[in-house]
C-alpha cells in the first residue's frame, strides 16, 4: 500500500523567506521518504531592517504579508494537508515581530512560531544527516543563517554539543558582529573538537549550496579548505556588480556569499578540518521532519 501526502515549511529567516513543499512518501515495510517537490525563495532580508532599526520597516511588512498570501495559495494549488511555519532571528530580534505575526495571521491565515537559536539549531541537526554521515567519523555542522549560525558537533552519529550564534551573513554585512563574538565562537569549537583527533565540517545554508555547485563536483563529494580559500581570494577581487554580472550570482547572493563565506572558513580553521560536505539541507527540511514525526507520534499516542 503506498501513500503519497504533500507537507510544506516555511522558513522565515533573515536573509530571504522559502517555501519547501515534500511529498512524504510512505509504503508499508519500508522506511519513510521525504521527497523535495517545489521550492519557492523570495529574498526579503528581515534583518536589514531589525539588525539596524530593531523593527521590521512598513515596505517588508507588507512584502511579507504578499509573500504569505502567495505562499498559501500554492499550498492550496499544491493540495498540501499540513505544514508549519518557522521564523527565526529578525523576527526574533524585531521589536514588532509578534505584530506582524499577527497581521499575518489576521490577513493571510498562516500562522508562525518564532523559535529560538537553540530551537532552530536542534531542527536543523534533526534533518535527515544520516544519509550523509559517516558514523565513524566526527563533525562540525554549520548552518549559516543572515541572523545566526548555528553549530552542532556529531560524533559517531550522535549530537554531543550545539549552539546558536549571533553572527550571520546579513549582521556581517552591516558590520554588526563584534570582535568579542568571533572570539566566543572559536573558543567554543575549540573546546568541543579538542578531544577528537580529525573533524570534517558540514555545511549548510544557501551559501555553500550556490557554491557547492558552482564547483561542479559530484554529490558526496567535499570541497576542500584549500578550495574554499581560494574561491573566497576570487570573490573578493570581483566588485558587487561584477559578481552579479560576471559570475553570474543573484543580487541578493552576491554581496552575503562573502560573509559566509567567512564564518565557514573561520569554522574549518578553528576545528582543523579538511573538508566541507554539503548535504544541500536545512532548516525547510528540518521542519518538514518535525510535522511528520509530530503527527506519527500524535497519532501513535
Amino acid at each position: 500500500m503506498l501513500s503519497i501526502k504533500k507537507y510544506a515549511a516555511i522558513d522565515i529567516g533573515s536573509n530571504a523567506v522559502r517555501l519547501l513543499i515534500s511529498n512524504i512518501i510512505e509504503q508499508k515495510g519500508k522506511p519513510v521518504q521525504f521527497k523535495k517537490n517545489s521550492l519557492v525563495r523570495v529574498p526579503i532580508r528581515l534583518g536589514a531592517d531589525v539588525f539596524i532599526k530593531n523593527k521590521i520597516s512598513k515596505e517588508n511588512t507588507q512584502r511579507i504579508l504578499d509573500t504569505m498570501l502567495a505562499f498559501k495559495l500554492l499550498m492550496k494549488s499544491h493540495k498540501v494537508v499540513k505544514y508549519k511555519a518557522c521564523a527565526t532571528s529578525a523576527m526574533r530580534e524585531s521589536e514588532n515581530g509578534k505584530k506582524v505575526v499577527d497581521l499575518i495571521l489576521n490577513q493571510c491565515g498562516v500562522s508562525i512560531d518564532i523559535i529560538g537559536g537553540e530551537e532552530e539549531a536542534a531542527i536543523i541537526a534533526a534533518t535527515d544527516l544520516n544519509k550523509y554521515i559517516d558514523n565513524n567519523k566526527t563533525y562540525l555542522y554549520v548552518d549559516v543563517g543572515g541572523g545566526s549560525t548555528e553549530f552542532t558537533v556529531i560524533h559517531q552519529g550522535n549530537q554531543v554539543a550545539s549552539r546558536s550564534f549571533k553572527i550571520g551573513t546579513v549582521r556581517l554585512l552591516n558590520d554588526m558582529v563584534k570582535k568579542e563574538a568571533w572570539q566566543e565562537l572559536e573558543t567554543w569549537i575549540k573546546a568541543n573538537v579538542k578531544v577528537y583527533d580529525k573533524i570534517d565540517v558540514i555545511g549548510s545554508g544557501g551559501n555553500i549550496n550556490k557554491i557547492f555547485k558552482i564547483s561542479g563536483k559530484s554529490i558526496g563529494k567535499p570541497l576542500s579548505y584549500f578550495y574554499l580559500t581560494t574561491y573566497y581570494q576570487t570573490l573578493q577581487s570581483y566588485s558587487y556588480e561584477e559578481r552579479i554580472t560576471e559570475l553570474d550570482l543573484n543580487q541578493d547572493r552576491a554581496d552575503v556569499i562573502i560573509p559566509a563565506m567567512r564564518i565557514y572558513l573561520s569554522a574549518m580553521k578553528w576545528s582543523g578540518a579538511k573538508n566541507i560536505y554539503v548535504p544541500k539541507i536545512g532548516l525547510a527540511d528540518g521542519i518538514i521532519k518535525s510535522i511528520y514525526y509530530d503527527t506519527v507520534s500524535s497519532n501513535t499516542q
